[in-house]
Formats: C-alpha cells, sequence, structure tokens
C-alpha cells in the first residue's frame, strides 16, 4: 500500500470535513454548507463516505477526496497537503534526495543571477554615455523606447569585467557567473565577460523565466555579429524560440505562428502588432521548436530570405544553405525533413519568401500591408519547392524538366497522405506541362528505381483491455482517471487533440479537475505544466519535476502495457472515449445524488429544494453533448 493510500485508509473523511462543516446525515451521506462560498439557504456540499469523496452542488461545482478538500481550504500544494495528513495519519514519508534539493536550489539560483543581469544591462543602456550608441543604432532601426523596454533590451558595456565585477558585487560566485554563460573561462583558470560592447537580447522561455541572452556587435569588425549564451543548465539555443514568452497568447488567438530569422525581426513585427512572430535564434528549425509551437497552433509559416527560398533551392536534394547569425555555421532550410516534421506533428507547415534583399524589420517598417500580404500567401512545403525550382530554371529545357520533376518527387513521396501525393503530383505535371503518367516512369532523385511499393501486410490491432467491472461506480470511474493519466504521461500532447474535441462540442477544456483523487489531480496539473514550458520534452518534464510522493504513481503509469504499446491515433482515440465516459460517470453520479437529496429535503419547504431542481437541466444539457461528443470519437483525425 502507498503511502497515499495509507492515509486515505486512516483518515476518516466525516471526520475531517466535520472539523470545518457542520454535516447532517442523509441516508448514508452527509450533507452540509459548503465553506468554499457563501451559502446560508442550500446545503449544497455532500460528503459520500463510502467513496471517501466530497462534492459541491453549489456555486463551486468541484469535488474531491481528502487531499483536495484540504488543499482547496488550506491553500496548499499537493506536497504540503501529504506531509499535513501524514503527520495526522502517523504515516513515514520519504523525503527528497540531497541531489534533487541542491539541483533545485542552483537553478533557481542561476535564474535569479540571470535577472540580476538583465537589470544590470538595460541600466547600461538607458543611464550611461556608453550606452548611447546602442540605443541610437535600435533607432536606426525604427525600435522605439516602449518596444526596448518590453523586450527588455540593454547593453553590454566594452569591458572585460564590468558584468563579472558588478555580478561578484551582489554576492555571486565567479563559479555560478561561469555556470549562467556570462564568463569565458581562459586556461588559466581565470575569466572574463562573455558580452562585451554588444545589444542585449535577454531570452527567455515560454513562461517567461530567463535562460540566457542573446547579443549583437555594435563594430563592424567585430566578430561573430551574434553570439549567444552557452549551453548551460538553463540555456539549450535548440528547445527555446526567442519571443515566444510574449506570442504564445496571439499566436493561440490568431491560431497561427510566423517564424522569422532574428532578434530584431521579431521585435519590430511585434512593434508592429504582429505579435505571433517568434525567432530560432539562428539554429536549424528543430522538431523540439516546432513541438513548443504545436502547444498554441499547428498552422506555422516560415518565412525565409529571398536568396534562401529560391535560387539555392536546387542543391543537394533541395537544402538550401544560408549564413547564420554569427557567420560560424549554416542553418539550413530542409525540405525533406519539415516534411518529416509536419508528419510526425500532424501540423500544418507553410513557407514564404521575403523580397530580394529585404528582412521582415525592413519590410514591415516600410508597409505592414505587404508583411500581411506575405504571410498570407504563404505555401505548402512541396509547393513552394516546385515553384522555387521552376523560377529559377529555363522551363523550355526538357532536361530541366526532368531534373526539376526528380527532385520534387523526392519530396512528394516523403509525404504521408494519398490525397496529398495525388495533388502535388497533378500540380507538377501542369507545372512542367507534362503528361501525369509520365511521372509515374521517373525515379526520384536518390537514384532509385522506381517501384510499386509491396503491400504491406496489415498490423492486427492490439487487443484493447477487458472493460472495467462496474460493480462499484465511484471505483470505475477512479480506474478511468487512472487510465487517462497513463495515456496522458506517455503522450502529453494528445491533450490538444482533446481539447479541440472538447471545445467543438461545447464542452470546457479539460482540467485537473476533472480528477477526483487529490494524486490523480496533481498528476493531471503536471501533465498541463509538462505542455506549458520549454525546457524539454513534456515527457522528460514530467520524470524530473514530479515530486517523491508522486513518483510510484508515475512509474506505475509509465510500465509498459500489458497488450502492447497502440498506435497513436489509437492512444487518442482511448484517451478521447475514455475521459468522456469519465464525465458522463460523473455528471449520472451527480444526477443520482441530486434525486437523493430532494428526498431527503422534501419534508423541508420548496425552497430548499428548489436550487438543485435549477442544477437539473444544466446537467442533462451538458450529458447530452457528452454523449454526442462521445458518438464522433471515431471521426477525430
Amino acid at each position: 500500500m502507498s503511502a497515499i493510500d495509507e492515509i486515505k485508509a486512516r483518515i476518516d473523511i466525516v471526520e475531517l470535513v466535520s472539523e470545518t462543516v457542520k454535516l447532517r446525515r442523509t441516508g448514508k451521506n452527509y450533507i452540509g454548507f459548503c465553506p468554499f462560498h457563501t451559502n446560508t439557504r442550500t446545503p449544497a456540499f455532500v460528503v459520500f463516505p463510502d467513496s471517501g469523496t466530497w462534492r459541491c452542488f453549489g456555486q463551486c461545482n468541484e469535488g474531491g477526496d481528502i487531499f483536495r478538500f484540504v488543499m482547496k481550504k488550506e491553500g496548499w500544494d499537493f506536497s504540503e497537503t501529504l506531509r499535513y495528513l501524514a503527520e495526522r495519519a502517523g504515516v513515514t514519508l520519504e523525503t527528497p534526495s540531497p541531489q534533487q534539493q541542491a539541483q533545485a536550489e542552483e537553478y533557481d539560483r542561476l535564474c535569479s543571477l540571470l535577472e540580476e543581469a538583465v537589470v544590470y544591462y538595460r541600466h547600461q543602456l538607458l543611464n550611461t554615455p556608453a550606452g548611447n550608441q546602442a540605443m541610437a543604432y535600435l533607432q536606426q532601426r525604427g525600435i522605439q523606447p516602449q518596444t526596448t523596454e518590453i523586450f527588455e533590451l540593454g547593453y553590454a558595456p566594452d569591458s572585460w569585467d564590468a558584468a563579472l565585477n558588478y555580478l561578484r558585487g551582489k554576492g555571486y560566485t565567479f563559479e555560478e557567473i561561469r555556470e549562467a554563460g556570462l564568463l569565458t573561462e581562459r586556461q588559466d583558470g581565470s575569466g572574463y565577460d562573455r558580452f562585451r560592447h554588444r545589444i542585449m537580447f535577454p531570452i527567455r522561455d515560454m513562461s517567461g523565466k530567463i535562460t540566457g541572452f542573446g547579443g549583437r556587435v555594435l563594430r563592424a569588425e567585430d566578430q561573430p555579429k551574434f553570439l549567444n549564451s552557452p549551453q548551460t543548465p538553463l540555456f539549450d539555443k535548440g528547445r527555446l524560440l526567442y519571443g515566444l514568452h510574449l506570442a504564445r497568447k496571439s499566436i493561440r488567438a490568431q491560431d497561427q505562428a510566423v517564424i522569422v530569422e532574428g532578434y530584431l525581426d521579431v521585435i519590430a513585427l511585434h512593434q508592429a502588432g504582429f505579435t505571433n512572430a517568434v525567432s530560432p535564434m539562428g539554429t536549424a528549425l528543430s522538431e523540439d521548436q516546432l513541438r513548443l509551437l504545436k502547444r498554441f497552433t499547428r498552422r506555422i509559416v516560415l518565412a525565409l530570405d529571398a536568396d534562401a527560398a529560391g535560387e539555392k533551392a536546387t542543391l543537394r536534394g533541395l537544402e538550401v544553405a544560408r549564413q547564420a547569425f554569427d557567420h560560424q555555421d549554416e542553418v539550413v532550410f530542409d525540405a525533406r525533413g519539415l516534411l518529416r516534421h509536419e508528419a510526425r506533428l500532424q501540423a500544418d507547415l507553410r513557407v514564404t519568401t521575403l523580397p530580394a534583399g529585404k528582412d521582415p524589420d525592413d519590410v514591415v517598417l516600410h508597409d505592414p500591408h505587404q508583411w500581411e500580404q506575405i504571410v498570407a500567401n504563404a505555401r505548402p512545403v512541396v509547393i513552394h519547392v516546385m515553384e522555387s525550382l521552376a523560377a529559377s530554371r529555363e522551363m523550355d529545357d526538357p532536361k530541366a524538366k526532368s531534373e526539376i520533376a526528380r527532385q520534387v518527387l523526392t519530396l512528394i513521396n516523403d509525404v504521408p497522405d494519398a490525397i496529398e501525393r495525388d495533388a502535388y503530383r497533378q500540380r507538377l505535371a501542369r507545372l512542367l506541362k507534362i503528361d501525369e503518367r509520365a511521372l509515374q516512369t521517373i525515379s526520384p532523385s536518390s537514384g532509385s528505381v522506381t517501384r510499386k511499393a509491396p503491400a504491406r501486410p496489415r498490423q492486427p490491432r492490439p487487443e484493447r483491455p477487458a472493460p472495467l467491472q462496474e460493480t462499484q461506480p465511484e471505483r470505475r470511474a477512479h480506474e478511468m482517471e487512472k487510465h487517462c493519466l497513463r495515456l496522458l504521461v506517455r503522450n502529453p500532447e494528445a491533450l490538444y487533440t482533446l481539447d479541440r474535441h472538447l471545445q467543438a462540442n461545447g464542452l470546457s477544456r479539460f482540467s485537473a479537475l476533472d480528477f477526483e483523487l487529490g494524486e490523480h489531480q496533481s498528476l493531471a496539473a503536471l501533465v498541463l505544466q509538462s505542455l506549458a514550458q520549454d525546457q524539454m520534452e513534456p515527457t522528460t518534464f514530467l520524470n524530473q519535476i514530479c515530486p517523491p510522493e508522486l513518483k510510484s504513481l508515475l512509474e506505475d503509469l509509465q510500465q509498459p502495457l500489458p497488450f502492447g504499446e497502440p498506435k497513436a491515433n489509437q492512444t487518442t482515440e482511448d484517451l478521447l472515449r475514455t475521459f468522456l465516459m469519465l464525465r458522463l460517470i460523473r455528471i449520472n453520479e451527480n444526477l443520482l445524488q441530486m434525486r437523493f437529496l430532494q428526498q431527503d429535503l422534501q419534508e423541508q419547504s420548496t425552497s430548499a429544494i428548489s436550487p438543485y431542481l435549477e442544477l437539473i437541466p444544466d446537467y442533462l444539457q451538458a450529458r447530452n453533448r457528452l454523449e454526442k461528443a462521445l458518438a464522433k470519437v471515431g471521426e477525430v483525425e
């Protein structure tokens, strides 16, 4: 028996709640006035001893077990509540390891150090003569003072140790400053400021937590042109998108994200009102970065400069190189890579081309309407590539047509959807002005001979687990809660499909309060938290952030399934069906309990019963919507 289960077995919920709420027995349950909202007329708070749970049928419309009751009453998190109830029940808990405690404290310390650096660089920009040159450059680029404040832009002075001395004066050690990425260490163990005479761009993660900096030179002869923080415990450039903490709300509202090249592009676009722009900061666009965006939208536009999107599109299997910010690495537009990302993430990736010699900030400062049109004209990756290739070649040359066909067919063959592949082949044939049947005889650019793929043997569907016993509805509901969590901890991002299906059917989004057991609610909240952060993969985040008291539950849910791991679409369908059934069970339980309460209150005045009668139509309407949503589960893609 786990510590949580032992605590529930030792503590009587009626006794616990009675310390706060005056309860009266009605049948086998207990009712009283809810302690969480003002109400002196209707006893809408019910305790169910058999299941060890409670529910308010009034204004709160919440419920849970003893953990949820104490958490809501005291305003504590699960860890604090667990410690309190464990002490009350006489249950001994395992404490976090010293290593876990030390790591958490180290991360908090580094964040505080970087926040102090933000303040320092801001002061250097706004209040020192040396910062005037940086401010003049920003004004020359059209960046307004209020925008520099929103993005917290700063200036690193032209000194080898100014930042080092400042941060040391604030109580931080040499090792901490180096660990935060603000120092470059010499061979003899000494160090100097990593950023010198540069405009400073604080880089925050999706939730707004500071992770590092980017710096742009002010002298043309200085190299590299753009310099980012090195890899640190907080900063991983391949897992961050500049400006996402400011863009996330707009991206969700517009259901579209636009990826541009650099810091100043993002800043200028936000200043002009296009607040759905982010930047990968000079790295090749990675699947990790796309996964961050997918939490807010599946419609993503990649804005490329004209040279990268056009003239070089014929090179090396349609990979287009363009110079990165620091002039040391190449950022690659890999059409095949984007298609693979698109397929795996089930996203809609599009590409748009900027006017020759123009960056996004140039375009938007000159004509915001032109930027709107550029984004609106974004094309799917395959269409963008085939049209870019056609525009750069002599289309009357049969050899050019053949070469373009081979290269584009390489992309088309990577498209997973058969209908899309067919539509792209038709479009390619029209573009090349050839018979579509001729494309079937052309080998893709890899040089392999075109053959009809052998039919794959149909994989047998994994056997579904046996139906849960329905002898006790509350037990069945708790098992369904656990099954939903089992699916979510394996694939947290399935939550996006669930939320879309719920909202499409007029139902509220997923919430941790959909679960009744305190440990289930807390783990569901961690799943939501894993999708709201951008430091690491959600499943990795769950394993690292999960408190020790929930570790055993998480490990149990992550155990291999006895009937085999289902495919992604089967997992999503299973989640939708189980979650909707869970809500149906809750509603039916609530309706039943309200009928019992009405019977118990019949001897009182009609006014005591009427509040419950008013709730019944809402529950019936919600049940009807749930039943309709459940019938449509098989239609969800």
